[in-house]
């Protein structure tokens, strides 16, 4: 090894700056699930490898599990009981016992077997092996890097086992102490809840639900159609203290009044023509979790009046029982209409409404939400991929600027099920406009900005996307378009473009 960690990569500046970025990010990392994904993510951008698995050893029994492994299209078993067993890789074991890495650049060649590797079409050509080390100096696990390309790998194993030791530093730290977002009192980063998106709309739900996540109070969700409601619900209940307790969910518009009060509540054998058996209600299928009533405002009067007893007294009675029970369920309650003005009407129970509204969150419609179309279109295009197992998509030019000019009345679902169409219309690697088939917005009719204001809307999403594209590298951003850094940063800084959250940043 030599003194100087970058000597031996190409760019070194370039690789500095991203690798520094990638420390602060892991760093700021408040997630034990996705920590060890960002990690393996950071190995594979630095070293340009398509393969990299990062690997957890038991202190006590020396035992090696695969915690993380980053491969496009390719992903690793859900159950454990499907995961290989490495006790007997000599690679893998070797480095541990040397504590030093090692580095292959022909792998026809080697005298280690590597069936740890995930078979390919082709063969691969390169590997790297990295140590990581605990608080103790001791070997706590392993980075691997592989290339499908006959490549030197020796030149990244200081600076990766540097940043792999500390990724497997901070996750042990937070399985003793548990993720940050979750702990009383703490304010969320963006990004902490799953939900994607940059904008100050989003950054201020994230905010609202980091302070709901460990109170008793019912949660009312509004917002148009499509903004995603069932999936801020799933993000309170996965984040909060009833985590690995059931999530159920009941549309209140689907069921007719007498069908949807027996599957909230149950019945009883015998409590009418029909029952021939004891049925078990969503309150207590939910007991100890979670139940979100979607469409709130289409449940019946009269079955409003039996949810109020359910949040006043925490207990329920079956159709047909004799006596009511009680139940631990955390009710959140989700609804496009304006239950204010549906209770001035007379069509809404106004004690309920003051119930389920003690703590509303508003979700904000895509066009409020500036910036965050792109990243959900490229979302949405790697889930589509993924799902086919095809290669991940380019966009055109033309096609990101149709998105980000449309004004998506349906809101995020229209614009997962637009690019999903997207993905299988389009028979090359780029999305085209024609592939969108999205019809021109109309000419206003009076001018609804000043002219600055549509030019730096413009510049916005533009310089959003070439963030993206290069990773968030603000270098490489710079000069793909012809402009000092330092002109970048400043125009980042004017228009409010928040880089330091972007997945892959900087």
């Amino acid at each position: 090894m030599t003194d100087n960690p970058f000597s031996q990569v190409p760019h070194p500046l370039d690789y500095a700056e991203a690798l520094l970025a990638w420390f602060t990010r892991l760093g700021s990392e408040c997630d034990e699930a996705s920590l060890p994904d960002a990690c393996v993510a950071a190995a594979a951008q630095l070293s340009g490898c398509e393969l990299s698995q990062l690997y957890w050893r038991d202190e006590t029994t020396g035992r090696l599990e695969l915690t993380a492994q980053h491969l496009p299209g390719v992903t690793r078993p859900a159950d454990p009981t499907c995961r290989p067993d490495f006790q007997h890789e000599q690679l893998l074991h070797y480095v541990i016992d040397q504590a030093t890495p090692l580095s292959l650049d022909e792998l026809a060649r080697s005298v280690y077997a590597c069936g740890f590797l995930p078979a390919m079409a082709t063969p691969w050509q390169s590997l790297s092996c990295i140590p990581l080390f605990g608080r103790r100096k001791c070997v706590a696990g392993l980075l691997l890097c592989a290339s499908l390309r006959k490549q030197s790998l020796q030149g990244y194993a200081s600076s990766l086992g540097q940043l792999g030791s500390f990724a497997l530093r901070q996750l042990t730290l937070l399985k003793r102490t548990g993720p940050a977002h979750t702990r009383m009192g703490a304010t969320p980063r963006m990004g902490a809840f799953g939900l994607i998106g940059n904008s100050a709309a989003m950054a201020a739900t994230c905010r609202l639900i980091g302070k709901v996540l460990f109170a008793p109070s019912t949660v009312l969700l509004r917002g148009e159609t499509g903004t995603g409601k069932e999936v801020v619900a799933r993000a309170i209940h996965d984040a909060g203290p009833r985590k690995g307790k059931a999530f159920v969910v009941q549309n209140c518009a689907a069921f007719p009044e007498g069908l949807l009060e027996s599957e909230l509540f149950g019945y009883r054998k015998g409590a009418f023509t029909g029952a021939e058996r004891n049925h078990i209600g969503l309150f207590d299928a939910a007991n100890g979790g979670t139940l979100l009533l979607d469409e709130i405002g289409d449940m019946p009067l009269s079955l409003q009046a039996k949810l109020l007893r359910v949040l006043q007294e925490g207990e329920i009675r079956p159709l047909g029982a004799g006596a009511p029970h009680k139940v631990d369920v955390r009710i959140i309650a989700a609804t496009h209409r304006d239950l204010a003005a549906m209770v001035a009407e007379g069509h809404f129970r106004e004690d309920l409404y003051y119930r389920l509204a003690q703590f509303p969150i508003e979700l904000p419609p895509l066009r409020e939400r500036e910036g965050d179309v792109l990243m959900l279109a490229r979302h949405f295009m790697q889930n589509a991929c993924d799902a086919l197992g095809r290669s991940p998509l380019e966009w055109s030019s033309a096609a990101l600027d149709q998105l980000s000019s449309h004004a998506f009345p349906g809101n995020v679902r229209e614009l997962k099920c637009l690019v999903e169409r997207a993905v299988l219309l389009c028979e090359e690697d780029v999305i085209l406009p024609a592939h969108l088939s999205l019809t021109p917005p109309p000419v206003p009719c009076a001018v609804e900005a000043t002219l600055r204001q549509r030019l730096e809307r413009v510049e916005r999403v533009f310089l959003i996307d070439c963030l993206h594209k290069n990773r968030g590298n603000r270098t490489r951003t710079a000069r793909e378009l012809g402009v000092a850094r330092r002109t970048l940063l400043y125009r980042l800084a004017r228009l409010n473009i928040p880089c330091d959250d972007m997945r892959g940043e900087r």
